[in-house]
């Protein structure tokens, strides 16, 4: 009876063990629920939550893992989301483009993607060289394309969309994530024969103007914010004894390429966006009355001899990189140098800039064409459809994706969450300020047009017009009748 009564109260406790342990583990149904906002939440300046909500179907990664926690902004519903719960880790991204891994734009894209290998467990190969622009044909052709292309002149993927051979952002990236990332004139420039092509990357700001700060202040001139005004001023300088301008556009085989430059800025301030896009596209004639009317608006600055340091005459002989430095003497020789960003490298050592010099938007023509911006910038392009690769596209839509110039300097981010905290030098933080008041952007023209037109015809008929041995009617003859029938 006793080893009855004992086996009875053995049965008993086990039921009751039993019955408490499945009431302590019921509740681990509902942690992968619980875990998902804290797993997917981003840095509130990139707009995270909108970014970075995980739909209700996800699940959990293999094993039961959480999704990693990303230090940027993630597309819901999109491959990202997936990488993030390792689904990828262990993969391969090849990317190829115009420079190479151990130059100073190849270490700042290893720094670049140091956030998303972390956070992905996929490996991003960059595998540029400086014969980029011959090799990557080869390598499409031959049927071994990269992943990716970093390509930094839109015309040159142009052809590889019109063959098939590009994969249409549009097809796995929502709208809103895209209108939330970018400026639609992006999105716009991306956009080849109906194809969503790319997303950009990084780029160059070239509406600007550059004048030597500090014997500005002392001279009390003010910052023009109109055409106008910018006339008077060049006006009062030449009153003042002085010639405003430092202008030069010999580069040797590329001689000219300043000439257009200002061709394209003036374009977007004298017409519509739309007649831009038709005189790259070469619907629009160089001898059309919109484009004579922009090269005579420079013109009448850059041919009165008060207005130029050296005169007309000098302009063709003059280095690019070699016009901006009457300004630094003392007293300057010339106060204003229209140039992209990338001038600062030219300017005599030992300048700070803030101090020695600064800059500022060069100012619309117009007020109906809104204040653009003329950039020349890195497309990303998708040759291959896996789901890693896409992954990555979808990193490239994010500031994070540019981090590495964007701390150490040398390039902006296309992307319009871009924030000011995000840039390490305070030149480029300030180039940034003026490019968020841009109210459209377009690529440099030249580089979009034919090489026989862009690098070609425009350079040299430009450069005889400034010269003098030609009339501009002429010279905008010449470049139509070069264009590819």
């Amino acid at each position: 009876m006793r080893n009855k009564f004992w086996l009875l109260t053995l049965l008993v406790t086990l039921v009751l063990v039993l019955a408490a342990c499945a009431s302590q583990q019921a509740p681990a149904t509902e942690a992968p629920a619980a875990q998902e906002p804290a797993a997917t939440e981003a840095p509130a300046a990139a707009e995270a939550p909108a970014a970075t909500e995980a739909p209700a179907a996800e699940e959990p990664a293999a094993g039961g893992e959480a999704m990693a926690e990303a230090p940027f902004a993630v597309m819901p519903g999109g491959f990202m989301e997936q990488a993030l719960n390792g689904d990828f880790a262990g993969t391969t991204v090849t990317v190829d483009g115009a420079f190479e891994g151990n130059d100073p734009d190849g270490v700042k894209f290893d720094r670049s993607m140091a956030a998303f290998e972390e956070a992905t467990g996929i490996d991003v190969n960059y595998v540029g060289n400086k014969e980029f622009e011959a090799t990557i044909s080869v390598r499409i052709e031959a049927g071994d394309a990269p992943d990716i292309v970093d390509f930094p002149q839109p015309g040159k993927a142009a052809a590889f969309v019109r063959d098939g051979k590009v994969v249409d952002v549009t097809s796995w990236m929502s709208e809103d994530w895209l209108n939330q990332q970018y400026n639609q004139s992006w999105r716009d420039m991306a956009t080849i024969d109906g194809v969503e092509a790319a997303v950009f990357h990084r780029f160059s700001a070239k509406s600007l103007v550059w004048y030597p700060k500090a014997a500005w202040d002392a001279a009390g001139y003010e910052i023009p914010q109109t055409w106008d005004e910018l006339l008077a001023l060049t006006q009062t300088i030449a009153d003042d004894g002085d010639t405003a301008w430092c202008i030069g556009i010999e580069s040797g085989a590329a001689t000219g390429w300043v000439a257009t430059d200002w061709t394209e800025d003036m374009m977007l301030r004298t017409t519509s966006l739309e007649n831009y896009d038709a005189w790259v596209a070469g619907t629009l004639p160089f001898d059309s009355p919109e484009v004579k009317n922009a090269i005579e608006t420079w013109s009448k600055l850059w041919f009165n001899d008060d207005y130029v340091f050296g005169g007309r005459a000098s302009i063709v002989s003059t280095s690019f990189g070699d016009a901006p430095a009457p300004m630094f003497e003392d007293p300057p020789k010339c106060w204003l140098h229209r140039q992209a960003n990338f001038i600062t490298s030219f300017f005599p050592e030992g300048l700070e800039a803030g101090v020695d010099y600064d800059f500022f938007y060069f100012p619309p023509v117009d007020e109906q064409y809104g204040k653009p911006f003329l950039v020349a910038g890195d497309m990303m392009v998708m040759f291959n459809d896996r789901p890693e690769v896409k992954a990555l596209m979808e990193y490239f839509t994010v500031p994070e994706s540019a981090s590495g110039w964007l701390e150490g300097g040398g390039a902006l981010a296309a992307h319009q969450t871009a924030t000011p905290d995000m840039y390490g030098v305070d030149l480029e933080k300030g180039i940034a300020g003026l490019v968020t008041d841009a109210t459209s952007f377009r690529f440099d023209g030249s580089d979009l047009m034919p090489g026989e037109v862009g690098a070609g015809s425009f350079w040299e008929q430009i450069t005889s017009y400034v010269a003098g041995s030609i009339d501009l009617d002429t010279a905008m003859q010449e470049i139509d009748a070069s264009w590819p029938q």
